[in-house]
């Protein structure tokens, strides 16, 4: 048994990271501390002090670990990866997990590439550019067509013409220096012209570009000159949107602003290399109501450059994050050099993080409405169809269908909404086994008391492993059951709960003469349903995915019954003699004629295996 205050007493008076655990044993929270000791027991010692979301937080504590580093900057590295993996409940966390494309110029080949990536290798010789949120195909594309530039992985030079060229040679997408055709410096002066480009200095590439289009031209080629000419628009759009321009130095920096309401945040990115933007990113945030901005900068900065494949060499914030030093110090260390975090207050600095700023908080806005409306569609929806019924919060919908044609094949489906959305893990299927033909009530009522039999029999098992509070695959009971039925499906319902000793509201959706749902029937009383409301919208979601996912089910095993062959049901007969048979005769109506001799004939069967093949079609009078 985990006791807390004496485990507080263990805690070592070092640097390292604290893991908090639930009573399922789940972590609902990770932080880094300078001094294990000091930092852990603040949870325990003054509550009140705590804001109210961690004061829930130690109120959900079971038991706790830590582990110790050597150093701060170790916590603050470990931390970062535990939050990542694990997305504990209590921790602010980026909803988003992006990475984004660079350009890598493999500088340390004799002909060198030009290739995609999304990882940086700082030691492999290779310039990197980027990040490209858009355009990188785009890219690619023209800067290879334009300098006909390698993408193969041979070797160079030492490769030279031992194997015949690869196919962008014969197109004309590449030059050939494996052929032995184009020098190294030729080569170079290609890849120095890509790299200008990647800096920010298009009028090369440009040039290149009206050159190609007008020799085309002159030899009447001009679907290729087209190519070319809109290669040169698009260049020119694309050095257009680079709208922002650093005149202060060219070093790479991300322009880093917040926008905050209530529980969630959105950061607004920029991506300024070499002095130019080229492009731009938000990411949302959520668990920060009770944050200010530099906790808020501290979580983001961590979490976001802890996956990104670049550091930059300057970071401006509007506010100094929380271990200023600390993040300076780690950000450092993953560049490989010095990386400097500036709060900007005038000039141009401070223009382009306002700038920032306000598409931060236009995406804010937006996604607040979104949100409302979202909300409107799922928990409202929930919210009136309990207002309705006059029943307790819901937050788990099941329903149940069957599916069946004149009897054949009879299935059941169960499907779950949780929070007004499908729940698609726990949707489940049910192949009606106590009887055969078509009785939709009394396959119903097998498929409910086989859905709470198993569920029962989860929590006991689950109780006796005195772990009751964990939910199963079945014992996660529902708020409500629906029914997509009227009085007669409802009563098929209570007599299941009724069975195992259940309360859980049961509702019929009830049809016109059109099919058309309108109304519900709950408590031997049918509700009329505004058509246009939210609820009706969410009943109909939840109607039309436990049709399509028994039908689905139904269609399945139909596909398997009709790909069942006569040759199964032959005494004897097994997968390798059927695909003997069917390879020898070539019909089944060949095996059926063919005699005892015929059939032994065939490879893998014996006299017994014939004989019992002949028995089958003509003892039986099978035709």
């Amino acid at each position: 048994m985990f006791d807390i205050k004496e485990e507080l007493k263990k805690l070592p008076a070092r640097p390292g990271v604290y893991i908090m655990h639930n009573s399922l044993d789940e972590i609902i929270y990770v932080g880094k501390a300078k001094v294990l000791k000091n930092r852990v027991r603040q949870y325990f010692q003054n509550p009140d002090r705590l804001s109210p979301k961690i004061q829930n937080m130690v109120k959900n504590i079971d038991h706790f670990e830590y582990i110790v580093t050597d150093s701060e900057l170790e916590a603050l590295v470990l931390e970062s990866n535990l939050i990542k993996e694990h997305r504990p409940k209590y921790n602010t966390m980026l909803k988003d997990d992006k990475s984004y494309p660079y350009i890598r110029v493999t500088l340390n080949e004799a002909y060198p590439r030009v290739l995609f990536s999304r990882r940086i290798h700082y030691a492999d010789g290779s310039k990197y550019f980027g990040p490209y949120p858009a355009y990188i195909n785009e890219i690619l594309e023209m800067l290879h067509k334009l300098y006909q530039i390698r993408s193969c992985r041979r070797n160079l030079p030492a490769d030279i013409g031992k194997e015949r060229p690869c196919l962008n040679y014969q197109i004309g997408r590449c030059d050939g220096p494996c052929t032995g055709n184009v020098s190294e410096e030729d080569y170079k002066k290609r890849i120095e012209e890509v790299c200008e480009f990647l800096q920010g200095d298009y009028s090369k590439v440009i040039d290149a570009a009206t050159k190609k289009m007008n020799e085309c031209s002159e030899m009447l080629e001009f679907e290729d000159a087209a190519i070319y000419r809109d290669m040169i628009n698009h260049l020119l759009r694309f050095r257009d949107n680079q709208k922002i321009n650093s005149n202060t130095n060219e070093d790479d920096r991300d322009i880093i602003a917040i926008a905050k309401a209530d529980d969630e945040a959105v950061m607004q990115v920029f991506f300024v290399r070499s002095g130019r933007l080229i492009g731009r990113e938000h990411f949302e945030l959520e668990g920060v109501a009770e944050l200010d901005h530099a906790a808020i900068y501290s979580d983001f900065i961590k979490q976001y450059y802890s996956g990104t494949p670049f550091v930059p060499k300057e970071l401006y914030t509007s506010d100094e994050p929380e271990d200023m030093e600390l993040l300076t110090e780690w950000l450092s260390d993953r560049r490989g050099g010095k990386v400097t975090i500036t709060v900007p207050k005038k000039g141009e600095k401070a223009r382009m993080l306002e700038l920032a700023y306000e598409n931060a908080k236009m995406v804010l806005t937006n996604d607040s409405e979104r949100n409302k409306r979202e909300k409107a569609r799922t928990t409202g929806a929930l919210a009136e169809l309990s207002d309705l019924l006059d029943i307790g919060e819901i937050h788990r919908v099941e329903s149940f269908d069957i599916s069946n044609i004149s009897g054949f094949e009879n299935v059941g489906s169960m499907v779950v909404f949780e929070d007004g959305k499908p729940k698609k893990n726990d949707y489940r299927k049910f192949r009606i086994k106590g009887f055969a033909g078509q009785d939709d009530y009394a396959s119903m009522n097998e498929v409910l008391t086989r859905r709470f039999e198993h569920g029962i029999k989860e929590k006991e098992e689950l109780k006796a492993k005195g772990v009751e509070d964990k939910l199963g695959k079945f014992s996660n009971f529902p708020d409500i059951i629906l029914m997509d039925g009227g009085k007669g499906q409802v009563n098929i319902a209570l007599e299941v709960l009724d069975k195992f000793g259940l309360d859980i509201p049961v509702a019929g959706l009830v049809k016109d003469d059109r099919h058309r749902t309108r109304g519900i029937y709950y408590n031997n009383i049918e509700q009329p349903i505004d058509t246009h409301s939210e609820m009706f919208k969410l009943i109909t979601r939840v109607q039309d995915e436990t049709h399509r996912f028994a039908i689905e089910y139904h269609k399945l095993l139909r596909g398997k019954a009709q790909v069942h062959s006569i040759l199964d049901d032959i005494p004897n007969v097994g997968p390798k003699r059927r695909v003997a048979l069917m390879r020898h005769f070539k019909s089944l109506e060949d095996i059926k004629n063919a005699s005892i001799e015929d059939l032994v004939q065939v490879e893998s069967l014996d006299r017994r295996s014939a004989e019992s093949i002949y028995e089958f079609f003509h003892k039986q009078g099978i035709t």
